[in-house]
Protein backbone atom coordinates (compact mmCIF):
# COMPACT_ATOMS: atom_id res chain seq x y z
CA UNK A 1 0.00 0.00 0.00
CA UNK A 2 1.53 3.56 -0.63
CA UNK A 3 0.47 6.79 -0.55
CA UNK A 4 2.20 9.73 -2.87
CA UNK A 5 2.46 13.32 -1.19
CA UNK A 6 2.70 16.11 -3.46
CA UNK A 7 5.99 18.03 -3.62
CA UNK A 8 3.30 21.06 -4.14
CA UNK A 9 2.48 20.49 -0.25
CA UNK A 10 5.81 20.69 1.09
CA UNK A 11 6.55 24.12 -1.32
CA UNK A 12 3.39 25.62 0.47
CA UNK A 13 4.58 24.33 3.80
CA UNK A 14 8.03 25.68 4.06
CA UNK A 15 7.38 29.26 2.82
CA UNK A 16 4.56 29.13 5.96
CA UNK A 17 6.90 28.71 7.90
CA UNK A 18 8.81 30.77 7.14
CA UNK A 19 6.69 33.51 6.93
CA UNK A 20 5.79 32.60 10.54
CA UNK A 21 9.36 33.39 11.44
CA UNK A 22 9.61 29.46 12.52
CA UNK A 23 12.67 27.31 12.43
CA UNK A 24 13.29 26.39 9.04
CA UNK A 25 15.70 23.59 10.23
CA UNK A 26 12.82 21.99 12.04
CA UNK A 27 9.98 22.50 9.64
CA UNK A 28 9.73 20.45 6.03
CA UNK A 29 10.96 21.33 3.18
CA UNK A 30 10.91 20.22 -0.02
CA UNK A 31 13.88 18.16 -1.40
CA UNK A 32 15.72 18.87 -4.76
CA UNK A 33 12.50 18.96 -6.46
CA UNK A 34 13.51 19.17 -9.90
CA UNK A 35 14.88 15.59 -9.28
CA UNK A 36 13.11 13.42 -7.32
CA UNK A 37 8.97 12.54 -8.32
CA UNK A 38 7.25 12.97 -5.06
CA UNK A 39 7.88 10.54 -1.90
CA UNK A 40 5.78 7.52 -1.60
CA UNK A 41 4.43 5.89 1.86
CA UNK A 42 4.92 2.59 1.64
CA UNK A 43 3.74 -0.40 4.16
CA UNK A 44 5.15 -3.87 4.70
CA UNK A 45 4.17 -6.69 7.17
CA UNK A 46 6.96 -7.36 9.16
CA UNK A 47 7.97 -11.19 9.29
CA UNK A 48 9.12 -10.82 12.75
CA UNK A 49 5.75 -10.22 14.65
CA UNK A 50 3.56 -9.36 11.69
CA UNK A 51 2.91 -5.81 12.46
CA UNK A 52 2.47 -2.70 9.83
CA UNK A 53 5.68 -1.25 9.44
CA UNK A 54 6.58 1.98 6.56
CA UNK A 55 9.04 3.60 4.94
CA UNK A 56 9.55 6.81 2.52
CA UNK A 57 10.83 5.76 -0.91
CA UNK A 58 11.65 8.79 -3.34
CA UNK A 59 12.67 7.93 -6.78
CA UNK A 60 14.37 10.11 -9.54
CA UNK A 61 11.81 11.25 -11.85
CA UNK A 62 13.52 10.06 -14.68
CA UNK A 63 13.93 6.47 -12.77
CA UNK A 64 14.52 3.75 -15.50
CA UNK A 65 13.54 0.44 -13.84
CA UNK A 66 15.78 -1.55 -15.85
CA UNK A 67 18.97 -0.18 -14.98
CA UNK A 68 20.71 -0.97 -11.46
CA UNK A 69 21.10 2.14 -9.18
CA UNK A 70 22.81 2.22 -5.85
CA UNK A 71 20.13 2.94 -2.68
CA UNK A 72 20.87 5.09 0.13
CA UNK A 73 18.85 4.27 3.41
CA UNK A 74 18.53 6.93 5.62
CA UNK A 75 17.64 6.57 9.41
CA UNK A 76 16.31 9.35 11.62
CA UNK A 77 17.43 10.55 15.17
CA UNK A 78 15.61 9.78 18.56
CA UNK A 79 12.26 11.24 18.73
CA UNK A 80 11.57 11.35 14.99
CA UNK A 81 10.23 9.07 11.83
CA UNK A 82 10.47 8.30 8.63
CA UNK A 83 10.08 11.70 7.23
CA UNK A 84 12.86 13.54 9.08
CA UNK A 85 15.40 12.36 6.84
CA UNK A 86 12.61 13.02 3.89
CA UNK A 87 11.56 16.77 4.84
CA UNK A 88 14.40 18.46 7.08
CA UNK A 89 16.30 21.08 5.91
CA UNK A 90 19.23 20.26 8.93
CA UNK A 91 22.50 19.69 7.11
CA UNK A 92 22.40 16.00 7.78
CA UNK A 93 19.18 15.42 6.18
CA UNK A 94 19.71 17.71 2.89
CA UNK A 95 23.11 16.59 2.85
CA UNK A 96 22.22 12.91 2.33
CA UNK A 97 19.26 13.64 -0.26
CA UNK A 98 21.41 16.24 -2.35
CA UNK A 99 23.78 13.38 -2.29
CA UNK A 100 21.61 10.68 -3.55
CA UNK A 101 20.11 12.73 -6.24
CA UNK A 102 23.95 13.60 -7.09
CA UNK A 103 24.79 9.67 -7.66
CA UNK A 104 21.23 9.05 -9.35
CA UNK A 105 20.68 6.48 -5.94
CA UNK A 106 16.74 5.51 -4.66
CA UNK A 107 16.60 7.25 -1.69
CA UNK A 108 14.86 5.26 1.39
CA UNK A 109 13.91 6.10 4.81
CA UNK A 110 12.21 3.60 7.29
CA UNK A 111 10.63 3.94 10.67
CA UNK A 112 12.70 1.11 11.79
CA UNK A 113 10.47 0.64 14.82
CA UNK A 114 9.71 4.55 14.78
CA UNK A 115 10.73 6.96 17.59
CA UNK A 116 13.01 5.21 19.79
CA UNK A 117 14.42 2.28 18.00
CA UNK A 118 18.41 2.47 18.57
CA UNK A 119 18.07 -0.01 16.11
CA UNK A 120 17.09 -3.00 18.52
CA UNK A 121 15.59 -6.91 18.19
CA UNK A 122 12.89 -5.57 15.75
CA UNK A 123 14.17 -3.23 13.85
CA UNK A 124 17.27 -4.90 13.09
CA UNK A 125 14.64 -7.89 11.77
CA UNK A 126 12.93 -5.28 9.79
CA UNK A 127 15.87 -3.24 7.85
CA UNK A 128 16.87 -6.94 7.19
CA UNK A 129 13.60 -7.91 5.91
CA UNK A 130 13.65 -4.56 4.15
CA UNK A 131 17.06 -4.56 2.28
CA UNK A 132 15.39 -7.66 0.97
CA UNK A 133 12.40 -6.50 -0.17
CA UNK A 134 14.31 -3.65 -2.16
CA UNK A 135 16.55 -5.80 -3.58
CA UNK A 136 13.46 -7.93 -4.93
CA UNK A 137 11.58 -4.71 -5.95
CA UNK A 138 14.66 -2.89 -7.54
CA UNK A 139 18.00 -3.26 -9.27
CA UNK A 140 20.07 -2.48 -6.43
CA UNK A 141 23.95 -2.22 -7.33
CA UNK A 142 25.22 -0.98 -3.31
CA UNK A 143 23.64 -0.46 -0.31
CA UNK A 144 24.81 3.24 1.68
CA UNK A 145 23.39 3.80 4.86
CA UNK A 146 23.68 7.29 6.03
CA UNK A 147 21.95 8.34 9.63
CA UNK A 148 22.51 10.98 12.49
CA UNK A 149 22.21 11.20 16.06
CA UNK A 150 19.97 7.51 16.90
CA UNK A 151 20.59 7.47 13.22
CA UNK A 152 23.80 7.49 13.16
CA UNK A 153 24.48 4.91 15.94
CA UNK A 154 21.94 2.27 14.54
CA UNK A 155 24.01 2.76 11.24
CA UNK A 156 26.95 1.64 13.04
CA UNK A 157 24.74 -1.06 14.89
CA UNK A 158 23.40 -2.58 11.99
CA UNK A 159 26.86 -2.57 10.01
CA UNK A 160 28.44 -4.43 12.13
CA UNK A 161 25.74 -7.00 13.27
CA UNK A 162 24.94 -7.43 9.22
CA UNK A 163 28.17 -6.12 7.06
CA UNK A 164 27.53 -8.67 4.46
CA UNK A 165 23.94 -6.25 4.05
CA UNK A 166 25.64 -3.31 3.89
CA UNK A 167 28.18 -1.32 1.05
CA UNK A 168 29.07 1.58 3.03
CA UNK A 169 28.27 3.71 6.02
CA UNK A 170 28.36 6.81 6.97
CA UNK A 171 27.46 7.97 10.88
CA UNK A 172 27.36 11.23 12.36
CA UNK A 173 27.11 12.14 15.93
CA UNK A 174 26.13 8.62 17.15
CA UNK A 175 27.86 6.34 19.89
CA UNK A 176 29.66 3.11 18.78
CA UNK A 177 29.15 1.83 22.38
CA UNK A 178 25.84 0.88 24.01
CA UNK A 179 27.20 -0.19 27.18
CA UNK A 180 28.86 2.70 28.35
CA UNK A 181 25.75 5.31 26.60
CA UNK A 182 23.78 7.04 29.21
CA UNK A 183 21.06 8.52 27.81
CA UNK A 184 17.53 7.74 26.63
CA UNK A 185 17.87 4.51 28.82
CA UNK A 186 13.94 4.39 29.79
CA UNK A 187 13.86 4.16 25.57
CA UNK A 188 16.56 2.31 24.97
CA UNK A 189 15.59 -0.38 27.86
CA UNK A 190 12.15 -1.29 26.02
CA UNK A 191 13.70 -1.27 22.69
CA UNK A 192 16.19 -4.00 23.74
CA UNK A 193 14.00 -6.15 26.18
CA UNK A 194 15.18 -4.78 29.20
CA UNK A 195 18.30 -2.28 30.67
CA UNK A 196 21.68 -3.28 30.97
CA UNK A 197 21.46 -5.76 34.17
CA UNK A 198 19.11 -7.77 32.79
CA UNK A 199 19.93 -8.46 28.97
CA UNK A 200 23.94 -7.25 29.50
CA UNK A 201 24.20 -9.11 26.12
CA UNK A 202 22.24 -7.37 23.86
CA UNK A 203 23.74 -3.89 24.61
CA UNK A 204 27.16 -5.61 23.96
CA UNK A 205 25.40 -6.95 21.06
CA UNK A 206 24.45 -3.32 19.97
CA UNK A 207 28.14 -1.83 20.53
CA UNK A 208 30.02 -1.56 17.14
CA UNK A 209 33.28 -0.46 18.84
CA UNK A 210 33.36 -3.92 20.29
CA UNK A 211 33.36 -5.19 16.73
CA UNK A 212 35.53 -3.30 14.98
CA UNK A 213 36.54 -5.70 12.63
CA UNK A 214 33.39 -6.25 10.79
CA UNK A 215 33.38 -2.87 9.20
CA UNK A 216 34.71 -4.03 6.49
CA UNK A 217 33.11 -1.58 4.09
CA UNK A 218 34.01 2.11 3.46
CA UNK A 219 33.26 3.89 6.61
CA UNK A 220 32.76 8.18 7.10
CA UNK A 221 32.32 9.21 10.92
CA UNK A 222 31.38 12.52 12.04
CA UNK A 223 31.32 13.93 15.27
CA UNK A 224 31.16 17.19 17.41
CA UNK A 225 33.37 17.85 20.35
CA UNK A 226 30.83 18.98 22.81
CA UNK A 227 28.41 16.81 22.10
CA UNK A 228 26.71 16.12 25.45
CA UNK A 229 23.40 14.33 23.78
CA UNK A 230 25.61 11.77 22.28
CA UNK A 231 29.59 12.22 23.44
CA UNK A 232 31.96 11.30 20.78
CA UNK A 233 34.23 9.34 22.82
CA UNK A 234 33.13 5.62 21.67
CA UNK A 235 33.25 6.61 17.87
CA UNK A 236 36.59 8.20 18.21
CA UNK A 237 38.08 4.81 19.68
CA UNK A 238 36.34 3.22 16.91
CA UNK A 239 38.01 5.39 14.16
CA UNK A 240 41.31 4.65 15.98
CA UNK A 241 41.30 1.14 16.29
CA UNK A 242 40.46 1.14 12.80
CA UNK A 243 43.30 3.35 11.86
CA UNK A 244 45.36 0.97 13.87
CA UNK A 245 44.24 -1.70 11.51
CA UNK A 246 45.40 -0.35 8.57
CA UNK A 247 41.80 0.64 6.92
CA UNK A 248 42.07 2.84 4.05
CA UNK A 249 38.52 3.44 3.01
CA UNK A 250 37.92 5.75 6.53
CA UNK A 251 37.13 8.98 7.41
CA UNK A 252 36.49 10.97 10.66
CA UNK A 253 35.11 14.40 10.51
CA UNK A 254 36.12 15.60 14.02
CA UNK A 255 34.68 19.30 15.03
CA UNK A 256 35.95 20.30 18.30
CA UNK A 257 33.86 22.98 18.46
CA UNK A 258 30.74 21.50 17.37
CA UNK A 259 27.70 20.18 19.52
CA UNK A 260 25.00 17.32 18.68
CA UNK A 261 24.98 18.06 14.42
CA UNK A 262 26.78 17.57 11.52
CA UNK A 263 27.12 20.62 8.82
CA UNK A 264 25.64 19.83 5.32
CA UNK A 265 29.53 20.83 3.92
CA UNK A 266 30.76 17.86 6.12
CA UNK A 267 27.70 15.68 5.54
CA UNK A 268 28.32 16.09 1.81
CA UNK A 269 32.33 15.68 2.61
CA UNK A 270 31.58 11.78 4.30
CA UNK A 271 28.98 10.89 1.98
CA UNK A 272 31.38 11.81 -1.14
CA UNK A 273 34.50 10.22 0.32
CA UNK A 274 32.53 6.88 0.88
CA UNK A 275 30.73 6.58 -2.88
CA UNK A 276 34.14 7.50 -4.25
CA UNK A 277 35.59 4.34 -2.04
CA UNK A 278 32.90 2.44 -2.88
CA UNK A 279 32.94 2.67 -6.37
CA UNK A 280 36.30 1.32 -6.53
CA UNK A 281 35.55 -2.12 -5.49
CA UNK A 282 32.73 -4.43 -7.48
CA UNK A 283 29.27 -5.04 -5.47
CA UNK A 284 29.88 -8.60 -3.71
CA UNK A 285 27.28 -10.82 -5.24
CA UNK A 286 26.79 -12.45 -1.46
CA UNK A 287 25.08 -9.18 -0.51
CA UNK A 288 22.01 -9.10 -3.07
CA UNK A 289 19.24 -11.45 -1.29
CA UNK A 290 17.51 -14.39 -2.80
CA UNK A 291 15.26 -13.81 -5.56
CA UNK A 292 17.45 -10.35 -6.43
CA UNK A 293 16.62 -9.04 -9.51
CA UNK A 294 20.28 -10.58 -11.61
CA UNK A 295 22.79 -6.90 -11.92
CA UNK A 296 24.40 -6.11 -14.83
CA UNK A 297 28.35 -5.76 -15.41
CA UNK A 298 28.45 -1.70 -15.37
CA UNK A 299 31.06 -0.32 -12.87
CA UNK A 300 28.93 2.69 -12.47
CA UNK A 301 25.96 3.73 -14.11
CA UNK A 302 25.98 7.39 -15.03
CA UNK A 303 23.59 9.81 -13.79
CA UNK A 304 21.91 11.85 -16.91
CA UNK A 305 19.60 13.68 -15.07
CA UNK A 306 22.26 14.97 -12.18
CA UNK A 307 20.96 18.33 -10.43
CA UNK A 308 22.85 21.44 -10.21
CA UNK A 309 25.13 22.00 -7.43
CA UNK A 310 23.11 23.47 -4.45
Amino acid sequence: MARTISVAVWLIAAVTAQAAGEDPVTKPVAPTEAFWAAPVDVEFKADLDKTVQKYVEMLPRQFDAKKPHDLMIALHGHGSDRWQYVNQARGECRGARDMAARHNMIFVSPDYRASTSWMGPAAEADMVQLIGLLRKKHRVRRVFLVGASMGGTSSLIFAALHSDLVDAVISSNGTANMIEYENFQDAIARSYGGDKKTVPDEYKKRSPELAWKRFTMPLALTVGGKDKDVPPDSVRRLYAQLQKAGKKDLLMIDRENTGHSTSYDDTVAAIDFVVKAAATSKPDKKKAKAGAKPQDKDAEPKNDHEPAAP
